[in-house]
C-alpha cells in the first residue's frame, strides 16, 4: 500500500525546445521552405522574398529577428541621405520595422519576443506581412519624396495627386524638441496606405 505521507513523485518537465527548432516547424507548416545557411540562420521564402529568421535564445525569453535584404531599383535616386530619408520614414511610420542600407542594399527588419513554450508561426506570419509592406513602401515612398517620379504617374485621370508629405527628418519641430504629434500621425497613416495599396514590388536579392 502507498505511503500516503510520501512526495509523489512527477516526471520532469519536457525540455524546451530551442527557438530554431521551433521556428523550423512553423515555417514548415507555412509551406515557406525553410533551411539553414552557413551562418546558422533560417532561410525562407515568402511572397517571392528571400527572408532569413535569426533566433537568439536567453533563459527566460528568446528573441526572434526576420529580416531580408533588398536589391535598390534603379528608378531610385542614388543619394545617400535621401534613401536614409525614406529608412527613417519607414522606421518611425510602421510598428516594429528597422530599415537601413548596407553595402548600397536595403536591409529591414522585423524582431519580436517569443516566449519558452510559445508556438512561433503567428508572429513569423505577422513579420513577413510587415516586412513585404514595409520594401513596397520604401521604394514608393523615396520615388514619390524625392520627386523623381515620371509626370505621367504623377497624374490620375488628369487630376495631379496631392504634394507628398515631407521627409519625418525635416518636419517642423516643437519647441520642446519633439515632432508635432498629429504630424506624425498623419505621415504614419498616409504611409500605412500606401503599403496597403501597392501592387508592384522590386526583386528581392539573397543576402551576401
Amino acid at each position: 500500500m502507498t505511503d500516503p505521507t510520501a512526495v509523489p513523485s512527477f516526471p520532469p518537465p519536457a525540455p524546451t525546445p530551442p527557438l530554431r527548432g521551433r521556428v523550423l516547424d512553423a515555417l514548415q507548416e507555412l509551406e515557406f521552405g525553410p533551411d539553414l545557411d552557413g551562418e546558422g540562420d533560417v532561410g525562407f521564402t515568402a511572397a517571392e522574398h528571400k527572408m532569413f529568421v535569426r533566433c537568439l535564445d536567453s533563459e527566460k525569453f528568446d528573441i526572434m529577428r526576420v529580416f531580408g535584404q533588398w536589391a535598390i531599383s534603379d528608378r531610385v535616386p542614388s543619394d545617400l541621405q535621401t534613401r536614409l530619408n525614406a529608412c527613417n520614414d519607414v522606421t518611425l511610420g510602421m510598428n516594429l520595422v528597422k530599415a537601413g542600407i548596407a553595402g548600397g542594399n536595403l536591409v529591414l527588419t522585423v524582431e519580436q519576443v517569443i516566449a519558452k513554450r510559445e508556438n512561433p508561426k503567428a508572429k513569423v506570419t505577422i513579420a513577413v506581412g510587415l516586412l513585404v509592406q514595409a520594401v513596397a513602401l520604401w521604394h514608393k515612398n523615396v520615388i514619390a519624396k524625392s520627386g523623381t517620379q515620371p509626370p505621367a504617374e504623377s497624374e490620375e485621370e488628369g487630376q495631379p495627386r496631392p504634394e507628398p508629405q515631407p521627409w519625418l527628418s525635416e518636419a517642423a519641430v516643437r519647441s520642446g524638441g519633439s515632432a508635432p504629434q498629429e504630424q506624425v500621425e498623419r505621415a504614419a497613416a498616409d504611409e500605412q496606405d500606401e503599403a496597403a495599396s501597392a501592387e508592384a514590388e522590386p526583386e528581392t536579392q539573397d543576402r551576401g
